[in-house]
């Protein structure tokens, strides 16, 4: 069974991290939330990192102001990093953006909208897709459910 690890630099990210597990929750994908910070908690944030390819699949990380969380944790493992940028007081989130989007030849983290907590976890399903197979139809249902909504409204 794919799982996903979720990451967040702060408890207040926690509510825009929501729309991210009902997507998982609804392709039937397991997944861990976590709060570490690349500044606050450095050590427990490499460590995880190191780790994190024994229970994961696939890791999204979503931070707010400076953002480094996503390319920290990028830089300790091969599994796949999604970005996701969390809208803060500070500049509406476009810091965020930046800072994720931004990384060093070498070291890629895919990054989504700023608070594009559903494409992240839709973007981990596709990448998930090529090992769990069962996903591409669970994919395809939903963006016909997704097309009929639009259509019927």
């Amino acid at each position: 069974m794919p799982k996903v690890a979720i990451v967040v630099g702060s408890k207040s990210d926690l509510p825009v991290v929501e729309r991210c597990t009902k997507i998982l929750e609804e392709f039937g994908i397991s997944y861990d939330v976590k709060v570490l910070s690349a500044h606050r908690t450095p050590f427990e944030t490499q460590e995880f990192a190191v780790n994190a390819d024994n229970y994961y699949d696939i890791i999204i990380a979503g931070a707010g102001k400076a953002a480094h969380l996503p390319g920290v944790i990028a830089s300790y493992t091969l599994l796949p990093v999604i970005g996701l940028p969390i809208k803060s007081s500070t500049l509406d989130g476009l810091d965020s953006l930046l800072s994720i989007v931004q990384m060093p030849k070498g070291i890629p983290v895919a990054t989504v909208a700023i608070d594009g907590a559903e494409n992240a976890a839709l973007l981990a399903c596709h990448i998930l897709s090529l090992k769990y197979t069962y996903l591409k139809e669970a994919l395809a249902d939903y963006r016909e459910k997704m097309a009929e909504e639009v259509l019927n409204n």
